[in-house]
């Protein structure tokens, strides 16, 4: 069972090499915690001036080196003169390795997002951001083979390219505010289109490939329980080509500590659906400045005969913080927060 799965991945590995109009983007169990990815315009909605957070996601490893995917992404946020308004910049970095040829795709894509204040009785922001950058990938060109090595024939591609590069952009937009008497109820609603450019996607320097563009609507929503407790409920809808994915949940968290409004710590545990794909129960916990989250994709798909019903490991850390200067967000009254 496990040649099996091994020759169907190394399958599908090569047609991602040779056919990419047919590969869809890569994607996270935890996309809460790669917010750039999922839309530019959410780059800056947290409480504080600076964010750092890292994703890393090792798939199917169990049988073969499948997937190992890394995502690191950085936000500094600062007001616009004497104003409401909030300009956010920021960088988001992605390394994807695949199976045993070593198909690689790195991106650096630096972002800007400009959120204007819309209501001056109640913390409302209206966000347009934008990302773009250069996308590199390639492959090991002497761990390829095919029959035609086996019949004598050398090995039958006519392949001499193992790296390319293109530009990438995309842009988005986000309606994010508070509601209720609650100051931590919090929702944010956005529409992101991705690959605006429809760069060429391809190993041959002459195929006429593209990378299909991505379209994303997302919706969050954070509301108290109780004093002590809070529900965040995330989902994303993606569309690209003929691919459409479907992935929610919520995560219920608790406060720890004899302060409920500054707590020691909080527990967070939930899960998510990745339609058709995966259940994904999560953990997190929150230590300020500094958050750690865990989960594992449970495979519900056809895949789960050969997989065992084995996923997707994925570990994430976020920090955010304030800095010591006189226009921090900390002491602002309105400000992109959730």
């Amino acid at each position: 069972m496990k040649t099996l799965f091994k020759t169907i991945l190394a399958s599908l590995i090569l047609v991602a090499l040779f056919f990419p109009v047919r590969a869809q983007d890569l994607h996270f169990s935890q996309f809460f915690e790669a917010p750039l990815l999922r839309n530019p315009s959410l780059a800056g909605i947290f409480t504080g001036d600076i964010r750092v957070q890292g994703v890393y996601r090792d798939q199917w490893n169990s049988f073969t080196n499948a997937y190992r995917t890394g995502s690191l992404n950085a936000e500094y946020k600062m007001p616009v003169g004497a104003s409401n308004d909030f300009i956010t910049t920021g960088m988001q970095m992605l390394y994807d390795k695949a199976g045993t040829v070593g198909l690689t795709t790195t991106q650096l894509l630096p972002a800007l997002n400009y959120h204007k204040s819309i209501s001056s009785n109640r913390n409302t922001y209206l966000s347009l951001g934008f990302m773009g950058g250069i996308v590199q990938r390639r492959f090991d060109r002497s761990k390829i083979t095919t029959n035609n090595q086996y019949e004598g024939g050398g090995d039958g591609e006519n392949l001499t390219a193992t790296n390319y590069s293109y530009f990438d952009g995309s842009v988005g937009m986000s309606l994010n505010s508070g509601f209720g008497d609650d100051a931590g109820n919090n929702f944010i609603i956005g529409a992101a289109y991705h690959h605006l450019n429809k760069p060429k996607n391809a190993f041959y320097s002459n195929a006429g490939i593209a990378v299909k563009p991505k379209y994303v609507i997302s919706g969050a929503v954070k509301f108290s329980v109780t004093e002590t407790s809070y529900l965040n409920i995330q989902t994303d809808v993606s569309s690209q080509g003929s691919f459409q994915e479907i992935i929610g949940g919520m995560m219920y968290g608790v406060k720890i500590g004899p302060d409920w409004e500054h707590p020691d710590y909080v527990l967070h545990g939930g899960a998510f659906l990745r339609l058709n794909d995966a259940v994904i129960p999560t953990i997190k916990i929150d230590y300020n400045p500094f958050s750690v989250g865990l989960s594992y994709d449970v495979n519900i798909s056809q895949l789960k005969t050969s997989s065992y019903g084995r996923g997707g490991f994925e570990l994430s850390l976020t920090y955010i913080g304030f800095l010591n200067r006189d226009n921090s967000s900390l002491n602002a009254i309105r400000c992109p927060r959730y």
